[in-house]
């Protein structure tokens, strides 16, 4: 596996599922957004998983989109009863993609990224260096996983304090996001 898209729960010794897959997939969205791989400026070791464990996520950057970001965020949810479906987000990007909705919003974020560009505050010469240890090739991770699922006191409430997120049906459903 590679460990920045690998879902919490199997670092705490769950079998891979379509939750664990649609957290991949958020990490995947982040991607797109920024041009960067995720966790890229540190060592992939146990010490990143325990982060990730306690809600570590990557930063989301001033120029994706608010409805985007909140997809985004709610695939990434510590409890994969809370992620999203894939059907779900299907429907979701094809409401964006062929019904316009929240275009304006993706059409303010495009504004906002150039002129982000043009401040020099984004793009590739200002991306964070890539850490020599950063491993983004898959790799068995059993050692890694045992030592992690052994532990079991994991912060999952700091998550959502430290990305500013009230946890509560109404914030996720996606109906009410688009």
């Amino acid at each position: 596996g590679v460990i920045p898209y690998i879902a919490p729960e199997i670092f705490k010794g769950s079998a891979f599922s379509k939750e664990a897959d649609v957290y991949s997939l958020g990490m995947i969205m982040w991607e797109l957004t920024t041009g960067c791989k995720p966790f890229s400026n540190v060592k992939h070791d146990h010490s990143l998983i325990y982060k990730i464990l306690d809600g570590k996520r990557p930063k989301i950057t001033k120029d994706t989109p608010e409805c985007y970001a909140n997809l985004m965020k709610s695939c990434w949810d510590p409890d994969p009863k809370k992620r999203p479906s894939i059907k779900e987000i299907r429907k979701t990007f094809g409401r964006w993609a062929f019904r316009g909705k929240n275009k304006a919003e993706f059409d303010q974020a495009e504004v906002n990224r150039k002129k982000l560009i043009e401040l020099k505050k984004i793009g590739p010469e200002f991306a964070e260096k890539y850490h020599s240890e950063a491993i983004y090739t898959s790799r068995p991770l059993s050692d890694l996983i045992s030592k992690c699922s052994s532990i079991n006191s994991f912060s999952t409430i700091s998550y959502g304090n430290k990305q500013g997120i009230t946890k509560n049906k109404d914030n996720y459903n996606l109906n009410n996001i688009l």
